[in-house]
């Protein structure tokens, strides 16, 4: 037997794993900047011819704009979410240094109020277990907190690498793309051509139901904050249409805006924002990115669903566009084997 084929099977082998090990912990921001500028590339073209086809320079302005379009309202969020906590925690102190205070407050609430202040009344006339209930609620609290502060961090360095990447994506996004059709037409023929554009029609048409899907969710949040009377409901519409992409991300806004409604005194309204946040804003999810993507994508809405919500618990947040692509490929793949199957 010769071993020299085992060898080079066993060193490519070795080389492909170590790859991955040197990339994996920059997979994720790769995955999205290549979601970004394969879903952006269209107005790219655009800017490059513009630019009289200036490689480098449309790169760079496209990354600019990106980095406008994606850090700045991150941070501004993050601000305004820093703030919205501060305001919280000056507005709720003063209830739990006055008993008979937040116990008012409570009774205020419809159906469960009168039993929520009895049993605040009850407690806070201990003050031993007010203390052993605030020390068990410290360090989760703080953890949260913590924890928050973290995420927020990493995701506002996650960005800034993905466009750091993207530039390089867009100045050799030719030459990339190029390379990938030949390495799917030696490795699958037509079929892995078919394949290659397929992925790329995946990926572009989750983006579009992303994007459709948080312009939607932010204007029916409008809408609501409008007739509630919620003040700055431009800016919270914003706020929702970038905090969209998580899966908690809108009820922390509309959830805020009808606790600053029932400190206000204005409970009915409060009330209906929960209600409406609840009803409506977060529901607007659960069916206009399916029928986005199934449109663009082509893909059945049920494998839609499927592939986001399993793509999100398997990989993340990339998940989102990870999971409806491989199920995309696979879906073509299992039609063209009917297929063979029928012909032969």
């Amino acid at each position: 037997m010769n071993p020299k084929p085992l060898a080079q099977v066993s060193l490519i082998t070795l080389l492909i794993f170590g790859c991955l090990l040197v990339l994996y912990p920059f997979l994720a921001a790769v995955l999205f900047a290549a979601v970004i500028c394969v879903t952006t590339w269209p107005l790219y073209v655009r800017l490059h011819r513009l630019l009289r086809k200036r490689d480098t320079l449309s790169a760079l302005l496209m990354t600019l704009l990106l980095m406008v379009v994606l850090i700045v309202p991150t941070l501004l969020l993050s601000k305004g979410l820093s703030d919205a906590a501060h305001l919280f925690a000056n507005t709720v102190t003063p209830w739990f240094q006055d008993g008979d205070g937040l116990a008012k407050h409570l009774h205020a609430l419809p159906y469960i109020g009168q039993q929520l202040a009895e049993y605040w009344q009850q407690l806070s006339a201990n003050r031993e277990e007010v203390q052993k209930l605030l020390q068990a609620t410290y360090e989760p609290s703080r953890r949260l907190v913590l924890t928050g502060i973290s995420v927020v961090g990493n995701g506002i360095l996650q960005l800034a690498l993905v466009i750091f990447i993207g530039f390089f994506l867009y100045r050799d996004g030719v030459f990339i793309t190029r390379q990938l059709q030949k390495a799917a037409s030696r490795l699958g023929g037509a079929l892995g051509e078919e394949l290659l554009q397929l992925a790329r029609t995946t990926v572009t048409g989750v983006m579009i139901g992303i994007v459709g899907t948080a312009l939607a969710q932010a204007l029916v949040a409008l809408i609501g904050f409008l007739i509630a009377g919620v003040p700055g409901a431009l800016l919270l519409a914003i706020a929702i249409f970038f905090l969209s992409m998580i899966p908690v991300g809108p009820p922390l806004v509309w959830g805020g805006a009808a606790f600053w409604l029932y400190s206000q005194g204005d409970a009915g309204w409060a009330i209906f924002m929960a209600v409406y946040g609840l009803a409506v804003i977060s529901s607007v999810d659960n069916f206009v990115k399916p029928i986005l993507i199934s449109r663009s994508a082509s893909l059945p809405i049920l494998l839609i669903a499927l592939g986001v919500f399993g793509g999100i618990f398997a990989f993340g947040f990339i998940g989102i566009f990870l999971g409806p692509t491989l199920l995309a490929l696979a879906h073509t793949l299992f039609l063209r084997w009917l297929r063979a199957q029928d012909g032969a």
